[in-house]
C-alpha cells in the first residue's frame, strides 16, 4: 500500500465527490480501488514549520462509484508520502508561485509534476522552447510589435500568459476596428506580456490533445471541438469531444517534446495540436480527458496512468 497525496484546486475540493469529468477523479478512484491510502489539500493549506513542509489533509474512500473524503483535517508531514501529485489549477499567480516555494522544503516522496519545474515553465511562454513544432509566434507587451505581427499574418491570436481553458484568448484580423482596445485590454496597456500566435484557420476544426506520460505520448487522443459562439473550445461536454485523426506517426513526431519535458520533471502533459502544430503545452493540471477517451477508445486510462505512476523505478527516483 502507498500513502498518496493530491493536491488539487479548491473548486475541485468544493465539487469533490461527484466530477467524473476531472482527471484527479479517476486517478484517485483507481489509486483507492487497489488499496492505496490517498489524501486530498489545496495550495491554501500548506504550510512549513520550520524546514518541515505540512498539508491540512482530508482522507479519501470509495462509495460505490463515487469517490468521497472525510470531512475531518489531518496535518501531515509531507515527507511522509510516497508519491504526491501536484494539481492546483491555473492560474498561476502569487498564491501557486508560493506553494511551489514550499515544495522546495519536501524531500522524500516523488511529486508530479515537479512544482519548481511548473514554476519554471509557463505553458505559453515555455512552449517556444519547442518551436520546431509550434506556428509562428511572438511574446510581448508592445502594441507596435502586435500590429506589426497582424499586418504580417492578417489573421493572429492573443493568450494571456498565466490563465486555462481558453480564458482571455482573443482573435484579432487585420482590419478589425477593435484591434486596439483588444490589444490594450490584453496587455494591461503595454505593460503585461502576451503570446501572439498566427491564426491557424484548421482551429474552426477543432484542436487535438496530446498526451504525454514520462518519455511517451499516449496512442489515445481525441479533438476538442469549438462551440458555436467561439472560435475556441470552451464546453466541457461529449457534443464538443470526439476522436482525432493523428496517425501513429504524427504523435511518435512528438515524443522528443515528451522525452524533453520529462526530463526537466515535467512527467505529464498535454499538448494542444492543431493542423499537426503544437498551440500550448499544459503543465499544471493537463486534463487526460478519462471519461471520453476510456468511452472512444473502450479502454481503461486510469489503470495506464497509475500502473505508471506506481513504478517502483519512478518513485525511487
Amino acid at each position: 500500500m502507498k500513502n498518496i497525496l493530491f493536491i488539487i484546486d479548491k473548486i475541485e475540493l468544493k465539487y469533490f465527490e461527484f466530477n467524473n469529468l476531472v482527471t484527479n477523479f479517476w486517478m484517485i478512484k483507481e489509486f483507492l480501488q487497489r488499496g492505496n491510502a490517498v489524501k486530498i489539500s489545496t495550495i491554501q493549506k500548506l504550510s512549513l514549520r520550520g524546514k518541515l513542509p505540512f498539508a491540512k489533509c482530508f482522507e479519501t474512500f470509495l462509495d460505490n462509484e463515487n469517490i468521497c473524503y472525510k470531512d475531518v483535517e489531518e496535518d501531515i508531514l509531507i515527507n511522509d508520502f510516497d508519491l504526491v501529485l501536484f494539481r492546483p489549477d491555473p492560474p498561476v499567480d502569487i498564491d501557486y508561485i508560493n506553494a511551489t516555494y514550499v515544495f522546495d522544503f519536501v524531500n522524500g516522496p516523488r511529486v508530479i509534476n515537479s512544482p519548481s519545474a511548473i514554476r519554471d515553465f509557463n505553458e505559453k511562454l515555455h512552449s517556444l522552447r519547442f518551436s520546431e513544432y509550434m506556428t509562428e509566434c511572438i511574446v510581448t507587451s508592445a502594441l507596435k510589435d502586435i500590429e506589426e505581427f497582424l499586418k504580417i499574418h492578417k489573421q493572429i491570436v492573443l493568450k494571456p500568459l498565466n490563465r486555462c481553458f481558453g480564458s482571455g484568448v482573443m482573435y484579432l484580423y487585420e482590419g478589425d476596428p477593435n484591434t486596439r482596445t483588444i490589444i490594450n485590454t490584453l496587455t494591461n496597456n503595454e505593460s503585461t506580456l502576451v503570446m501572439v500566435q498566427k491564426y491557424i484557420p484548421d482551429v474552426k476544426n477543432g484542436d487535438t490533445r496530446v498526451l504525454t506520460l514520462g518519455d511517451k505520448v499516449l496512442p489515445y487522443t481525441l479533438k476538442k471541438l469549438p462551440s458555436k459562439d467561439d472560435f475556441k473550445f470552451n464546453t466541457h461536454n461529449d457534443n464538443f469531444l470526439t476522436m482525432s485523426e493523428l496517425s501513429v506517426s504524427d504523435l511518435t513526431a512528438f515524443e522528443p517534446v515528451a522525452q524533453k519535458l520529462n526530463s526537466m520533471g515535467i512527467v505529464m502533459a498535454g499538448l494542444d495540436v492543431i493542423d499537426k502544430k503544437i498551440i500550448e503545452i499544459n503543465v499544471t493540471s493537463p486534463c487526460y480527458f478519462i471519461k471520453e477517451i476510456n468511452a472512444i477508445y473502450g479502454c481503461h486510462l486510469e489503470k495506464e496512468v497509475c500502473d505508471f505512476l506506481l513504478t517502483p523505478t519512478l518513485l525511487s527516483v
